[in-house]
């Protein structure tokens, strides 16, 4: 059955209200192209472009936002075969690195040879889906660990947090929650709300203030709440190209990062959010 075809990104953004500080890095993106075979399981095709072209207009959104790191996390919508995030990761250079998926049978090899092509992390989907379980990350948190790999997490905090929070505090890797963890806004702050700011304000756990045009129609609170839980402990992502938006409209990527200026109006916070969190989470060199 056809998939329907995801619309792309503008190709101009709203300009950055402030100038990010030197080496900030967009910690969450997505590439594509369709030169690279997509998963059957997919729920939707994204938009036209090889992979060269969307490399493109990558490096213009980057320079738009005033980025030149970059962490490139692999979509479902390619399964379980990473080849199209580790050779975009690869094109990019140095200032780059990848977040693949992997299964609960991964073997130490496997793992071994991901993160020799600069694969920083593995990420586990409670929210689309995915290949990876809780229990065979548990399994597998030892063998990352080895490998310098740490977990990215895209869970509901109202839904998963409360139950995980104590297990988080046991693993042997860092875990890092995708998109503030993706609340509910309805609900208020919510208890899994706080187990996450526990977590964070404990160094158990890092967040990334990304994506809130999905799940927060007004995201300062959330946005200073997580920041003030811990300094240290927080990272950006623009969630470029926007895939699977399921009903949301397409953002513009400038306003969102205006949006988050307006909620972390200090220095030494956004020095580290863009530029020290990072580059100690993900290995850049100084």
């Amino acid at each position: 059955m056809d998939k329907p075809t995801a619309d792309a990104p503008p190709s101009t953004v709203t300009p950055p209200s402030a100038c990010l500080p030197n080496a900030a890095c967009d910690a969450h993106v997505h590439l594509i192209g369709d030169d690279f075979a997509l998963w059957d399981g997919r729920v939707e095709t994204p938009p036209a472009g090889t992979l060269d072209a969307w490399l493109g207009r990558y490096r213009t959104h980057l320079a738009a936002l005033g980025c030149t790191r970059g962490v490139i996390v692999h979509s479902i919508l390619y399964g379980g075969d990473n080849t199209i995030t580790l050779e975009a990761t690869r094109q990019m250079g140095e200032q780059f690195r990848a977040v693949c998926l992997i299964s609960d049978d991964a073997t130490r090899a496997g793992i071994r040879a991901l993160a020799e092509q600069n694969c920083k992390a593995v990420r586990l989907n409670y929210v689309h889906g995915g290949l990876l379980s809780w229990d065979g990350m548990k399994r597998l948190a030892p063998i990352l660990a080895d490998h310098g790999m740490h977990v990215e997490m895209l869970a509901h905090s109202h839904l998963h947090l409360e139950t995980l929070a104590p297990q988080v505090r046991e693993l042997p890797v860092d875990i890092v929650f995708d998109h503030c963890a993706w609340p509910d806004p309805a609900l208020g702050v919510t208890d899994g709300q706080k187990a996450l700011e526990r977590l964070l304000s404990e160094g158990h756990a890092w967040t990334k203030l990304s994506a809130t045009y999905r799940h927060s129609p007004e995201p300062h609170a959330l946005i200073q709440r997580l920041a003030k839980a811990n300094p240290d402990r927080i990272l950006w992502g623009s969630d470029w190209p926007h895939l699977m938006l399921n009903g949301v409209g397409m953002p513009d990527a400038g306003q969102q990062l205006n949006n988050l200026l307006d909620a972390i109006p200090d220095t030494q916070t956004r020095q580290k959010l863009f530029t020290d969190n990072p580059a100690r989470l993900y290995g850049f060199a100084p």
